[in-house]
């Protein structure tokens, strides 16, 4: 029998292993690179949630900051005016888990007070007093690998920042692992990390992956348009699936839930 994997985020105990989880984004931002300004309303972002978990999000992603290339950074107060409706509105409206993109301590802690049960992080390094956040909350805690790397370089890094947070006291179960595709990588890297990803698959801890409308995706598929990245999404998704990725970070979680399905269910087929 399989052993039972569990992501703790604090009331949501999420499994892991056996089926590819979706988390579906709502940015609540005017400058996102392929959605910026659709769901910048509170209504909207609340609207646009409620309609992903019908869709078959098994997490709600939230971010109220842009990090598409060359964006300027808004200040955590900024950040948090925007996701502070959204987050209240929310509340009592969804079953699923609500993660919270940020890399900022103090948005960090006014999401979970608000009902938030994940941080994505994706600084790409591990702050004192963000971990001492997500350790009172016994929160998750998405951990990003930001900057260039190839699969060996991934896991060096991920093994690194696994040690600096429970060195903090943050449990292993709260840990979430993502390689930052498009996150200071260029193309070859992204293609490779994504060609390769057996290679830094760590067992003990859930590996996300997020490409969504990405750089890459248009470069690889020739497509200029972010919002018709769609079946070079569902490519890159087969790929990593078959390698070991246990949630798939979209936009599009009605159109590639299908794609995300087909290659779970190929998985169970290959031949070791």
């Amino acid at each position: 029998m399989t052993e039972q994997k569990i992501w703790n985020c604090r009331d949501k105990k999420i499994e892991y292993g056996k089926k590819i989880l979706i988390m579906g984004i709502v940015n609540v931002t005017p400058d996102s690179f392929s959605d910026g300004g659709e769901h910048f309303l509170p209504c909207d972002a609340v609207k646009r949630a409620v309609e992903l978990e019908k869709e078959g999000a098994d997490i709600i992603d939230i971010g109220a900051q842009s990090t598409r290339p060359g964006h300027i950074p808004v200040s955590d107060k900024e950040e948090w005016e925007r996701l502070e409706p959204v987050l209240n509105a929310l509340r009592g409206k969804l079953s699923v888990a609500v993660s919270v993109d940020t890399y900022y301590p103090l948005v960090a802690e006014n999401a979970l007070k608000s009902g938030a049960d994940i941080i994505n992080d994706v600084s790409g390094i591990v702050c004192q007093k963000m971990a001492e956040i997500v350790k009172k909350r016994d929160a998750g805690w998405i951990l990003t690998c930001n900057g260039p790397a190839s699969p060996s370089d991934i896991k060096d890094s991920f093994k690194n920042l696994i040690d600096e947070c429970t060195s903090f006291g943050v449990e292993k179960n709260q840990i979430c692992l993502d390689m930052g595709i498009g996150f200071g990588k260029n193309y070859d890297e992204n293609m490779s990390l994504l060609a390769n990803v057996k290679k830094y698959k760590i067992d003990e801890y859930p590996l996300l992956l997020g490409t969504s409308r990405k750089r890459v995706i248009g470069q690889g598929s020739n497509q200029e348009n972010p919002k018709e990245r769609i079946y070079g999404n569902i490519a890159a998704d087969t790929a990593a699936v078959l390698g070991g990725v246990d949630i798939i970070r979209v936009h599009d979680v009605k159109n590639e839930k299908q794609g995300i399905l087909m290659a779970q269910n190929m998985k169970g087929y290959v031949i070791l």
